[in-house]
């Protein structure tokens, strides 16, 4: 029987043709949301254009009873995100939720990453998602609700080989996710993070030259990309009025509160400090953490 957590909402999920994306707006629409995908069908390195992923969500959303209509615009342009929120507003009437999840690689290690290749991925991952999210705010304050969903990384958070434009500009949404929800608390909006472990596409060029390695792999492959929708639906879903600012990872069946920068710990002298009582106080003290 289907879920109804989402029932009279309209959601937009960019990047949604393939892989998580996908994922999420299926399940969006199983509880009842119609749903804007919006994908332009581009590579993993962002080339090309190929409508038909999308245009194959939206089939599979309309044969399942559902209502879905595709977007091709780019995130990556001001004029073009402001068309994908017009098209939830034009076709639906309104827009509840908005779930960025487009996305490019263009992996490369830092001494070698050319400014084509950073800007490439700043564009549509962090550009993108300040762009979506504000041609949402205004209908988000009017409405006096809203919720956005964003993706983050573990590259971000914690750190990988090769993806300091990737790294960066996801460690930069969860910035902006976390402004977006103080700024829009007095209109009911929410804004929280997902950062998923799962096997598809995004996941970059692994390293396959060892045994431990390949085994990272199919351990990964083992990882579906429907595991991260739930948590996309709850945190979508008025049940999670409360959640707002926070960041979720999602590994397999495991779901994970993440921590968000604090102090670990403090010393202070009396008379300051100099470069050398760092170096035989204060370091000394910090090492352990």
């Amino acid at each position: 029987n289907k879920g109804e957590m989402l029932q009279g909402k309209v959601a937009v999920v960019t990047g949604s043709g393939r892989g998580i994306g996908r994922d999420i707006a299926l399940q969006m629409a199983a509880q009842g949301a119609r749903i804007v995908v919006n994908d332009i069908g581009a590579s993993v390195s962002g080339e090309g254009k190929d409508a038909s992923p999308g245009q194959q969500v939206v089939s599979e959303i309309i044969a399942g009873g559902g209502e879905a209509v595709l977007s091709t615009d780019s995130v990556s342009d001001w004029k073009a995100a402001n068309r994908i929120i017009e098209c939830a507003a034009d076709t639906f009437g309104r827009i509840d939720i908005v779930v960025n999840n487009a996305g490019i690689l263009r992996d490369r290690l830092f001494f070698n990453m050319s400014v084509e290749e950073w800007h490439a991925v700043i564009d549509v991952h962090l550009h993108g998602t300040f762009y979506v999210s504000r041609a949402a705010a205004p209908h988000f304050k009017t409405q006096n609700s809203g919720a956005y969903v964003h993706m983050t990384s573990t590259s971000g958070l914690i750190g990988n080989l090769g993806q300091a434009n990737y790294a960066a500009a996801k460690l930069g949404i969860v910035g902006v996710s976390r402004i977006i929800a103080g700024d829009m608390a007095r209109y009911k909006v929410r804004s929280n993070c997902i950062s998923p472990f799962a096997f598809s596409r995004m996941i970059g060029s692994i390293p396959t030259d060892t045994p431990q390695q390949l085994e990272r792999v199919e351990k990964l492959k083992k990882l579906d990309t429907a595991q991260i929708a739930p948590m996309a639906v709850f945190l979508a879903s008025d049940a999670a009025a409360d959640v707002t600012a926070q960041i979720f990872a999602v590994r397999g069946n495991e779901i994970f509160l993440m921590s968000q920068p604090r102090p670990v710990r403090g010393l202070a002298r009396l008379e300051g400090w100099t470069p050398e009582t760092i170096l035989s106080h204060a370091l000394p003290a910090m090492k352990a953490d």
